[in-house]
């Protein structure tokens, strides 16, 4: 008797990403502009499809948060524990969110990607930028004054901050607190069960979201910026396939290439949604699952790093500074470069793990050593690409730091980690 066997998420949603792209391609250079392409396609079904499906999985993010916090938080148990799973965790980030952006301007300058570019053959859009924030107000900023506007406004470190210290009281009070902690634990079975049910139409989604990127920009508007886009590419595979690596294999001794073959699902997901929020759930399944990570320390680290740990954005901004200081004609002195990786590293705390939200951080970036925002435009056209790239990386830190804070605190699996079943 043969047995069903069924297609994997993973699998559908790669075969989604291919034929989306093929079908983009297709619609760029077969179909005229006019009201079928235009209209219908690419600003009509495809959009609606496709951001239909970000915006089911963005209604997840808050709840899903905040249940997976406190629930994280209340599992680690005493508060000794907790304090040095968030301090090894917040120094991993940081020093990994530094080194990102330094390769990147090491290695901007080394190519210099915008040198040759003729600024005023280039089409300048407005861009919005947001006020730049005192490193003072970006401090007191993570204490919520109002945490029912915050979560209306979607402020993660705010939300982050408040379900911690929930999490922290109730596991403080024990069993006193015994149904407002099933409450969040019930919370978070269903947040989880209902981002399983979305994802069920990630496939479709990731289709279209792919198809309309392609369809709009097709292949002539990355040719006056191959060396950027390159440039940028090389930086985040370093990143990603060296630097996370090492660090892997130095901390905890376990296999580096296991790791990457059994989490690429999620890098693939992640890469299809330019989401790190919205890929917190299946990461913290996969490596609980197939990488044999505890749960009580992804559950708080993940959610965590998907707010405060952008190193594929900090690699973005860091060879785009370098692009548009080139491209404006503008040298970048050595007290430049150190400014642009302290206020990248500090820009990637509180950036919202949401798709193109890199942009607006980067205006903060540029601001800060006096180079034009205008620049912005100069990317924008291909930014959606290098998004999915950036936000593949993004996560893939998170699940390495995870991995090494759990490992040193003796919460990993080795056979599971080592298991073949799920390669098979």
């Amino acid at each position: 008797m043969k047995k069903n066997k069924h297609m994997s998420l993973s699998t559908k949603i790669f075969i989604a990403l291919i034929a989306g792209a093929v079908f983009g391609l297709l619609i760029n250079f077969f179909l005229p502009t006019g009201l079928l392409k235009d209209t219908i396609l690419i600003h009509g079904i495809l959009y609606v499809i496709g951001n239909g499906f970000i915006r089911l999985m963005q209604m997840l993010v808050i709840p899903l948060v905040i249940s997976s916090l406190i629930c994280g938080t209340m599992s680690i148990g005493d508060t000794k524990t907790l304090g040095q799973v968030g301090i090894k965790t917040l120094v991993f980030y940081t020093i990994t969110t530094a080194l990102a952006i330094t390769i990147a301007l090491a290695l901007g300058m080394l190519i210099r990607p915008g040198m040759g570019l003729k600024i005023t053959s280039v089409e300048i859009e407005d861009v919005t930028v947001n006020e730049s924030v005192s490193m003072a107000d970006t401090i007191l900023n993570i204490i919520p004054k109002n945490v029912i506007a915050s979560m209306a406004e979607g402020d993660m470190l705010p939300i982050i901050f408040f379900s911690v210290f929930v999490g922290i009281l109730l596991a403080k009070l024990g069993s006193k607190t015994a149904t407002i902690s099933r409450f969040f634990a019930e919370l978070n079975d269903v947040m989880m069960e209902m981002t399983i049910t979305v994802m069920k139409a990630a496939p479709i989604g990731v289709f279209c979201m792919i198809a309309r990127t392609i369809a709009s920009i097709g292949f002539d508007a990355f040719v006056p910026m191959l060396k950027y886009v390159g440039g940028v590419i090389f930086a985040l595979a370093l990143q990603c396939f060296g630097i996370y690596l090492l660090l892997l294999f130095a901390f905890t001794r376990l296999n580096p290439f296991t790791f990457i073959k059994k989490y690429f699902p999620v890098m693939e997901f992640a890469f299809s949604t330019s989401s790190s929020n919205t890929t917190i759930p299946i990461s913290i399944e996969t490596l609980k699952e197939k990488l044999g990570v505890s749960s009580k320390i992804s559950s708080f680290t993940v959610p965590l790093g998907a707010t405060i740990n952008m190193d594929g954005t900090a690699i973005m901004q860091g060879v785009a500074v370098v692009f548009i200081a080139d491209a404006y004609g503008i040298e970048l002195t050595g007290g430049m470069l150190a400014t642009v990786i302290a206020t990248a590293t500090l820009a990637s705390i509180g950036t919202a793990g949401v798709p193109g939200v890199g942009l607006i951080t980067l205006a903060m970036v540029l601001t800060s050593v006096g180079l034009p925002t205008e620049g912005i435009a100069l990317i924008m056209g291909i930014d959606r690409i290098i998004d999915m790239l950036r936000t593949a990386v993004n996560v893939t830190g998170d699940a390495v730091c995870t991995t090494v804070v759990a490992h040193q605190a003796d919460m990993v699996d080795k056979e599971v980690f080592y298991s073949t079943n799920d390669l098979k």
